[in-house]
């Protein structure tokens, strides 16, 4: 079976040449997103972490909406954060608001120089169609 590639038109508009997601199989690759307004991509990034993290887990819903799916079906999760130490722990305890406890993907967070359109925290994901 070919790859599925979604272009969704709920999401935020990409950054760059890239699909919203790409279905391979049972998995469903979710590209990075950023705290991009997704009815308005003029509208700027919010400041701070906790602003940045929640707007970047409503856009990554909006991704996974449009694939059929929701956070229950991630398995796993990649964070970029561009200062590591002062916004690790907002971070966690925002994310793990969005994943019951008994159900929590696996996860690399890394820290990073800069993140496109100024933001300072970048998520990916990859969701398993049962």
């Amino acid at each position: 079976m070919d790859p599925i590639f979604h272009l969704l038109p709920d999401a935020p508009k990409p950054v760059a040449p890239y699909s919203h997601a790409v279905e391979a199989g049972p998995f469903v690759f979710v590209t990075g997103q950023l705290a991009t307004d997704p009815d308005d991509d003029g509208v700027p990034i919010p400041e701070g972490i906790e602003a940045q993290t929640r707007k970047v887990m409503g856009n990554l819903s909006r991704v996974l909406k449009g694939c059929g799916m929701t956070f229950a079906d991630v398995v796993f999760v990649r964070i970029y954060l561009t200062d590591f130490k002062r916004d690790y722990a907002d971070v966690n305890a925002i994310f793990s608001s969005y994943f019951d406890d008994a159900r929590r993907p696996g996860r690399t967070t890394v820290g990073v120089t800069d993140l496109a359109r100024g933001g300072i925290v970048e998520i990916d994901l990859i969701a398993y169609r049962r």
